[in-house]
């Protein structure tokens, strides 16, 4: 059945998590070649691109909670992709050699993403669409 089928079709909740899932699906097989799921493989190029960037303003920059970018930077020490230094209260997140070394991949990986869903959509629709996106969540924050 087609999600403008449902009877909750009407219900933003489900409108949204029903794309959120569609778009995870096709985010997943995008990143597979690099083994890393879609926000550790971002979390990992804003790492590369920001070397001491702190886990807080990774936090805010994918919008995630401290303890899901915890996580995911958990994650990536274990892979050997990036290393954390404390000094006081501050921590530092740095990309290693091996997190530098497959940074055209994760590029590989998310323009493939952008180019998989702009080719069902539409270029111009796919632009609005996260235009509109942002917008409401954006109105949505307290």
């Amino acid at each position: 059945m087609k999600t403008s089928e449902s009877k909750y079709c009407q219900c933003m909740y489900f409108a949204s998590s029903a794309l959120a899932r569609k778009m995870e699906k096709l985010a997943l097989e995008s990143w597979k070649k690099v083994g890393l799921s879609p926000s550790h493989g971002y979390l990992l190029m804003l790492v590369i691109e920001e070397p001491g960037i702190q886990p807080g303003t990774l936090a805010d920059e994918l919008q995630l909670s401290p303890s899901t970018v915890t996580r995911l930077i958990e994650k990536l020490e274990e892979r050997k992709l990036v290393v954390r230094t404390t000094e006081g209260k501050i921590t530092n997140v740095f990309p290693t050699s091996a997190g530098k070394d497959i940074r055209s991949a994760l590029k590989e990986c998310a323009e493939h993403f952008h180019h998989t869903y702009a080719s069902i959509l539409g270029a111009e629709e796919s632009a609005r669409l996260v235009q509109n996106i942002n917008r409401i969540t954006d109105k949505l924050n307290p």
